[in-house]
């Protein structure tokens, strides 16, 4: 009787392997051009900003030289490993990718050309061959595959580098000028919701007669004398130091010496680079000078102590020109130019 059993067994499961290999599988994509389109579009649909999210599986499939594509795919190559490296930029462009992605589904939903154009996206860890299958070799890249590429890397339309200055509306402008498809608008998310601008308007609404009885009265922070003094200085110095100037050129406060890396450099000997801390000392000096000046030309006046007002004038003007002769011997220091003294010849 066992023996029996375990010959019906063996012939059972030979009859099903034979039965699934009589049987064809349909697979994914190398045949059908509508199963394709298909699975890209529920794919899509899936994803919550529209881009589909590609591997080295999946890509070929796709891909297929065999197979006549209708559509075209734009894929944003993306490095979670360098996403720290601040100089790249790649979340923030990948964010604007994605908000490229929703825009043109949100405008084109109703249309028949939103099959025509899919937004991806492969990450270097798990799509390595696809990295090397593209040339990829430097990131950020965005590469836009047409319907007739047969060779992915000759065939395929790489996204200029300087072509990212503009985030989502360049990228927009380089999908439309290849594919001639219209994205149309570009839709940003609010600043802010709809909740929190209905509680903001309810907040000054409640407290504007509160804020009309305090203007009324004169005593809102506009009004008191020290803030505006304050702000005044704050703009002064903000000038004179050249802040603008670091901010732009996004000046470090100092560096490290190259003789000596354990040393720090707080001023860079050249007229070529001027390192933040310099624009603090220089601005710092000339605030002194302009303190002084404002004391001398408003506050002295009010002093009905003649003996006082001289002293304090005597100080005011060894300040501002010890003041001044640290920023002379400074520039003389840095750019090698040096200040004299004028003299006229009947002195």
């Amino acid at each position: 009787m066992a023996i029996y059993a375990r010959s019906t067994t063996t012939h059972l499961f030979l009859f099903i392997t034979l039965l699934s290999l009589t049987i064809p599988v349909k697979p994914f994509s190398s045949s059908d051009p509508e199963s394709i389109l298909s699975e890209l579009l529920t794919r899509q649909s899936q994803s919550q900003s529209g881009v589909i999210h590609l591997t080295d599986h999946l890509l070929p499939h796709i891909l297929s030289p065999k197979t006549p594509r209708s559509f075209s795919l734009i894929i944003f190559f993306d490095a979670q490993q360098l996403h720290s490296k601040t100089d790249l930029h790649l979340p923030s462009l990948k964010s604007e990718f994605s908000l490229v992605a929703s825009s043109f589904i949100t405008n084109n939903k109703d249309n028949p050309d939103h099959k025509k154009l899919f937004f991806c996206d492969v990450e270097f860890k798990e799509s390595q061959n696809t990295f090397a299958q593209f040339g990829v070799n430097a990131l950020p890249h965005i590469r836009l595959i047409p319907p007739t590429a047969q060779n992915l890397k000759q065939d395929s339309i790489q996204m200029d580098a300087g072509d990212f200055s503009r985030l989502a509306e360049s990228m927009a402008e380089f999908v439309e000028s290849k594919t001639k498809l219209v994205l149309g608008p570009i839709h940003r998310p609010p600043l802010i919701s709809t909740a929190q601008l209905m509680f903001i308007v309810a907040a000054i609404v409640t407290s504007l007669p509160f804020f009309a009885k305090k203007v009324i009265a004169g005593e809102t922070l506009l009004h008191d004398w020290k803030l505006w003094l304050s702000g005044a200085v704050f703009v002064y110095f903000f000038s004179v130091a050249g802040t603008m100037h670091n901010i732009i050129r996004k000046m470090p406060m100092f560096m490290a010496d190259r003789n000596d890396p354990s040393k720090l450099i707080f001023f860079y000997q050249g007229s070529g680079m001027q390192l933040g801390a310099e624009g603090l000392a220089v601005g710092s000096l000339y605030t002194i000078v302009g303190l002084m000046l404002a004391v001398m030309t408003h506050g002295l006046v009010g002093v009905r102590n003649r003996t006082v007002q001289r002293v304090m004038m005597i100080v005011a003007l060894l300040v501002s020109f010890w003041a001044v002769r640290k920023v002379v011997v400074l520039d003389n220091w840095k750019t090698g130019y040096g200040i004299h003294a004028y003299w006229p010849s009947s002195w």
